[in-house]
């Protein structure tokens, strides 16, 4: 993790000062670093250890995602990431969006560094499953059904998707077992999913530490599985009208108090955490052909953060 936090350090430095002012901000709000954890971690397991590919490819993924969530911001409207001011809030969208595809040249930069053009295609095909999630998540918004098999396909294309190219790009960076590279692709793209359901149940709670404010996603037009999964089982016209307002962006703070009270009543909360347990057993069970070793209890580890972390 060192050496990954040098490379990705080292590209952060440019003269130009409004974007060092962005370069800088950003290296302020390093986040759990999730994504390039898992990819070292998925090295280690099938090579015993890591080399300089393995680093850029941590690299890579983690500027793909930080840019992402720069243009995200842009889309969104956010006002705040992580507990600290947008980069569009603090500087503007035009600047948003330039700095992010500055940063998303990082990630290209650190992928040719691998000189693995096979990096380029995972990179490439989790970029284009990513905009495909967030366009069907946009589409799904004007959308006035509520459908928990569109919610799935969304969140495997926008959040997993990414997890999974992180696994299976750290995987190929220290072995050419296909079937391995395979094995670590799926434990990516569960805990990716894991990782978004665990932060849509956020958006039910009550605790500001969670980097967002709560019925942020109901704001934004969003209903995620613990409130589809309440509505389908309740088949309350009331709180479906209310659902709709989501949809149309015209609900109240008051409204969404009362859908995300109603979701907590109707069992919403703890079907979320069941299907989420679901995808943490099925990404430990992907490690079961794997010898006992400390990076094997520590990937494990890795799904129990995922699922039990407070923030």
């Amino acid at each position: 993790m060192d050496e990954y936090k040098q490379v990705f350090d080292s590209y952060l430095v440019h003269s130009n000062p409004i974007l060092q002012k962005v370069l800088e901000a950003i290296g302020r709000r390093k986040g759990k670093m999730m994504r390039p954890m898992l990819t070292l971690l998925v090295a280690k397991l099938l090579g015993g250890k890591t080399n300089e590919n393995t680093i850029y490819t941590a690299a890579t993924f983690e500027f793909f995602h930080t840019a992402s969530l720069v243009h995200d911001d842009v889309v969104d409207e956010s006002e705040s990431r992580r507990g600290q001011e947008s980069v569009n809030n603090a500087f503007g969208n035009q600047v948003a969006v330039l700095a992010g595809d500055f940063i998303l040249a990082n990630a290209l930069l650190c992928a040719a560094k691998t000189k693995n053009v096979r990096l380029i295609e995972i990179v490439s095909i989790a970029a284009q499953e990513l905009a495909d999630g967030e366009l069907l998540q946009l589409n799904n918004i004007r959308n006035q059904a509520v459908d928990e098999k569109v919610y799935f396909d969304i969140i495997k294309n926008k959040t997993a998707a990414l997890f999974a190219a992180c696994a299976e790009a750290g995987a190929m960076s220290v072995s050419s077992d296909e079937k391995a590279i395979q094995v670590m692709k799926d434990f990516g793209e569960y805990v990716g999913m894991c990782f978004q359901i665990r932060d849509d149940i956020f958006d039910y709670g009550n605790d500001a530490q969670i980097g967002k404010p709560t019925g942020n996603d109901m704001k934004e037009g969003k209903l995620t599985l613990p409130v589809i999964h309440a509505l389908s089982s309740a088949n309350n016209a009331e709180m479906f009208a209310l659902a709709r307002k989501v949809k149309a962006r015209s609900v109240s703070q008051e409204e969404i108090g009362i859908l995300v009270d109603f979701t907590k009543k109707n069992g919403g909360i703890s079907y979320a955490e069941t299907v989420m347990a679901s995808y943490a057993d099925k990404a430990k069970g992907l490690l079961a052909s794997f010898p006992d070793s400390d990076v094997k209890q520590a990937l494990c580890t890795y799904v129990d953060y995922v699922i039990d972390r407070a923030i």
